[in-house]
């Protein structure tokens, strides 16, 4: 058994002390001048459950700047799927099926068990979110919305077989397993991507989010935000997921007499919050690259700011909004974050001060 490629890699939550505090931090610094592959650069922030047993989730952001194919090292992992987004910079990946080049806006599930490498165009960084449990796929049922809208099937792309002929692919390559939350090493004697053919549905795909056909409420009352669901993992209890993935796209607000952004309440699932660009409309600060985490049941919303400016928009003018792309991960596991996650030098820690303006107006005397 080798070393973990990062330290902070964690897929044992067991042991991880638990936190119902709202939490916010900044983007993942810059990896500099040192050279730092996807592997190397994955930093836990949250999870819950355990690898070993296939019950849970994990939830990580990457910082890179190194090429794997370059270091001929290939990446396997039987804990489950993996789900790439990337904020900032290109990454190449080459997968067994074939090749995926991914960019900022897009997303890509490597399975269970499917050999890859990632390389970097330079500085990088995004999200990496893990299942132990059940493979992301569409929503099973569109419902009242018919046949089209959200993430339309055609338009994920699977990759093209693509094998290895130049003179590295009959060298030595290094294998890296994760299994049960450990890594293993072990070489082989040649490339591992040699598939000269390949068929059927279990393999890496991506998805381009500006395709994503939003719908959303015409009338009044700000809508779950489940309706814009891109992927989610079904789990055994009706209407519960393992996970969803949840966008937040550009589009037209035109609800009347209506608090437009996020309602204040509390989950029965677990939010942990991305920014690929732009700004956030329901929470000033939110950088892009950033995280923010909401546990189970804890109360939040929009900061006083939002709030504020909300409360004193005219209604009856449509607005549209397109100053950002972030979206949710969300679970119905209770998620744990990490010693080093709560420790990181880029931890938001004045977080909770964004609610300290908000006024209590109720008033019962006034109709």
């Amino acid at each position: 058994m080798g070393s973990a490629p990062s330290p902070n890699w964690l897929s044992r939550f067991g042991d991880v002390d638990a936190d119902p505090n709202q939490m916010r931090w900044k983007a993942v610094p810059p990896v500099g001048k040192a050279d730092v592959s996807f592997l190397e650069g994955m930093f836990t922030m949250a999870g819950s459950g355990d690898a070993s047993a296939k019950d849970g989730v994990s939830a990580h952001t990457y910082a890179c700047n190194a090429s794997m194919s370059a270091r001929q090292e290939a990446f396997v992992s039987a804990d489950g799927d993996m789900l790439i987004v990337p904020q900032e910079g290109v990454l190449h990946l080459r997968t067994e099926m074939g090749r995926i080049c991914l960019s900022p806006c897009e997303l890509c599930v490597v399975p269970r068990g499917i050999r890859f490498s990632v390389d970097a165009a330079g500085e990088s960084r995004g999200y990496v979110f893990e299942l132990f449990k059940g493979h992301w796929t569409l929503p099973p049922s569109l419902g009242p919305i018919g046949a089209n809208g959200l993430a339309n099937p055609r338009d994920f792309l699977y990759p093209t077989a693509c094998y290895d002929t130049d003179e590295n692919s009959s060298s030595a390559w290094t294998l890296i397993t994760k299994f049960c939350g450990s890594f293993f090493s072990a070489t082989t004697p040649s490339s591992p991507f040699d598939v000269v053919a390949w068929h059927g549905n279990y393999a890496p795909f991506k998805y381009d989010i500006q395709r994503f056909c939003a719908v959303g409420s015409v009338s009044y009352d700000h809508l779950d935000p489940s309706i814009y669901t891109v992927l989610t993992c079904p789990s055994d209890t009706p209407g519960e997921a393992i996970a969803d993935f949840v966008i937040f796209p550009p589009r037209w607000m035109v609800m009347e007499q209506t608090f437009r952004p996020p309602y204040y309440h509390r989950n029965v699932m677990s939010e942990l919050m991305g920014m690929i660009h732009g700004s956030y409309d329901a929470k000033a600060g939110f950088e892009p690259g950033g995280v923010s985490i909401h546990p189970c049941m804890t109360a939040h919303g929009p900061d006083a700011e939002t709030f504020e400016k909300a409360s004193k928009a005219d209604t009856s003018i449509p607005e549209k909004f397109q100053a950002g792309l972030a979206f949710m991960f969300e679970t119905s596991a209770v998620l744990k974050v990490p010693a080093a996650a709560r420790q990181a030098e880029w931890r938001d820690t004045e977080y909770q001060k964004c609610w300290g303006g908000l006024a209590r107006l109720f008033d019962p005397t006034t109709p």
